[in-house]
């Protein structure tokens, strides 16, 4: 079910239009991607207020994003 959610999120941030990136990348959740636009938008905040239990959430994201360990074993 997490691969689902996952798989979801990444839909959701190709629709998602920022003014200042466009639409998002198919491979991206919006928490990583909210967090490569931290400077352009707070909306990282938000989503890191979802996420309380996890301490910066976004930026959680983004790092997996940058090593791939979000990956499957397989893949990295």
């Amino acid at each position: 079910m997490k691969q689902v959610l996952i798989a979801f999120d990444q839909l959701i941030n190709t629709v998602v239009y920022v003014k200042a990136d466009g639409f998002g990348y198919a491979d991206e959740t919006l928490s990583a991607r909210a967090w490569r636009l931290r400077d352009e938008s707070s909306a990282y905040k938000l989503i890191n207020a979802l996420f309380f239990w996890q301490n910066n959430h976004c930026r959680g994201a983004y790092e997996s994003e940058i090593n791939n360990s979000q990956l499957p074993e397989g893949y990295r």
